[in-house]
């Protein structure tokens, strides 16, 4: 199977990539609460354990990606849609049928260096990614492996991707 490669939106208040290490058992985030079709598509019909990703943090000061994890677990029906409790709750999804998906996603290497998407933007090779696209806030999108090794390659680490 061929390894995909991914680039996830998480907020920095929700859990940040070094409470991900720390904070979460065994170095694992549940990605819930994503109300998005095409990034439930995704994480349902796309996404496979090992797959790639860089973790992006958003909705702070400097966003960007300070590392990489990679897809433990593949798309699952999401509990929180099940929650009458939970902000993410669906009275239309069902554990039978279910609307939204979820993935697991543990931490896999730390950065050397912050890659801003300041930085992402001034990189010509990277002009054609989604994320620095205008109108592309999908907090889940594909990248490609060029574009992946690049960003690697700016965080200063060296990976075979």
């Amino acid at each position: 199977m061929v390894r995909k490669y991914w680039l996830m939106k998480c907020e920095l208040a929700a859990c940040s990539f070094d409470e991900l290490k720390s904070d979460r058992p065994d170095s694992t985030g549940k990605w819930r609460g994503v109300r998005n079709y095409q990034a439930r598509n995704f994480m349902r019909d796309e996404m496979r354990k090992g797959d790639w990703v860089l973790f992006y943090q958003s909705s702070c000061d400097t966003p960007g990606v300070p590392g990489l994890a990679v897809i433990a677990r593949e798309g699952y029906p999401d509990p929180s849609a099940f929650d009458e409790k939970n902000p993410y709750y669906d009275p239309k999804s069902s554990p039978e049928k279910p609307q939204w998906y979820s993935v697991d996603v543990k931490w896999k290497k730390k950065f050397k260096n912050y890659v801003s998407l300041r930085d992402i933007k001034a990189t010509p090779e990277l002009s054609d990614m989604r994320v620095v696209q205008r109108f592309q806030r999908l907090s889940i999108q594909p990248v490609n492996k060029e574009h992946f090794q690049k960003i690697c390659d700016m965080g200063g680490i060296k990976i075979n991707a």
